[in-house]
């Protein structure tokens, strides 16, 4: 089993998720190379994210619930990601995508297609990603602040990434109130 595998099934339990080898680490982020991948997604615009990403939640667990063509249940995976694509003022509003991963054994073939016309399967190609971890019951206020620290660090490490969307990454039920994990991700521009 690899190390990556082996620390997911520590923190996560035995839910897939994308793979991803770390490229490089240092006190502030972690550069890493995802392999591309199979999604399901909704896009919300929204003013904030909590709300987006509640809706777009609940779209894709009615999906994997067997709200689909083929009526199947399938199986949740980690994590529930959202690209953030900013408006262009305080009071306009964001375009949230909000995704689950496709298991493992649908990589291949794809997931069943959706009946909810509001929800799409995709593929996110190979990528590097820069991650900032974090923990605690991530507020609207949490995840703008840790994208905003993040991009700091990515500047005076003079990284080139997409400045015009992020990702914000979760990995635990709402259930769960301790040891909860957190990420945000920017986008390596090549």
């Amino acid at each position: 089993m690899s190390a990556v595998k082996e620390v997911f099934n520590t923190f996560f339990g035995k839910l897939d998720c994308p793979k991803y080898s770390v490229v490089s680490s240092t006190a502030d982020f972690e550069e890493r190379l995802y392999e591309g991948a199979r999604w399901t997604s909704t896009k919300i615009p929204d003013i904030e994210h909590r709300t987006a990403v509640s809706t777009g939640f609940r779209r894709l667990f009615k999906y994997i619930s067997g709200h689909n063509e083929k009526q199947v249940k399938i199986p949740m995976t980690v994590p529930v990601i959202t690209k953030v694509e900013p408006g262009d003022g305080p009071f306009c509003k964001t375009d949230f995508t909000v995704s689950f991963f496709a298991p493992f054994a649908d990589q291949a073939e794809g997931t069943a297609q959706p009946s909810d016309p509001e929800v799409f399967n995709n593929s996110l190609p190979e990528m590097t990603a820069y991650v900032k971890t974090f923990s605690g019951y991530a507020k609207d206020e949490d995840w703008t602040k840790q994208a905003e620290t993040l991009a700091k660090s990515l500047d005076n490490a003079r990284k080139n990434y997409h400045k015009d969307f992020y990702y914000t990454a979760g990995y635990n039920s709402p259930f769960k109130p301790i040891g909860r994990h957190n990420e945000v991700w920017f986008i390596k521009a090549e």
